[in-house]
């Protein structure tokens, strides 16, 4: 079942891929193969806003994905330096999402739990990463704040 599900993901991520490239924007599109999403470059922009970490999917909560989108749904990974909240969606009993990096940003969801939790950070320059602690094998991804 895991390997149907895999194909499945790397179909859908192909089918991003294909679409964003007939898009005509200029957004920079590559494929993370640790975590088979793809991400999208979100053009730097002004510092602040929320960012979404989400593990699981809607379909299914339990799915080994981990995300990390801007507000619009867009996935990050370059930042500016600045104030953001982060909004952690985690419908799963057996994920969480952890991100940790520059500045002491060391913040969590449990394991054990569900729903959404809320942090206020201050981004500093470097990378950062994100992973499911239980999965941090196959369940990671990182972003760059520079500027």
């Amino acid at each position: 079942m895991r390997t149907i599900r895999h194909v499945l993901v790397a179909a859908l991520a192909a089918l991003v891929l294909v679409a964003a490239g007939c898009g005509g924007d200029d957004e920079e599109v590559a494929t993370d193969t640790t975590t088979t999403e793809t991400t999208t470059t979100d053009g730097g922009g002004t510092a602040g806003g929320t960012l979404i970490g989400r593990v699981g999917t809607s379909e299914d909560p339990d799915a080994f994905v981990i995300t990390l989108t801007d507000a619009d749904g867009g996935e990050v990974t370059t930042l500016p330096p600045g104030d953001y909240t982060l909004r952690i969606d985690d419908p799963s009993t057996i994920h969480n999402f952890h991100l940790t990096g520059p500045g002491d940003v060391d913040v969590s969801s449990d394991v054990g739990g569900t729903g959404e939790e809320e942090f206020d950070l201050t981004l500093e320059p470097g990378t950062y990463d994100f992973v499911c602690d239980p999965h941090a094998s196959t369940m990671r991804g990182s972003f760059e704040v520079s500027g």
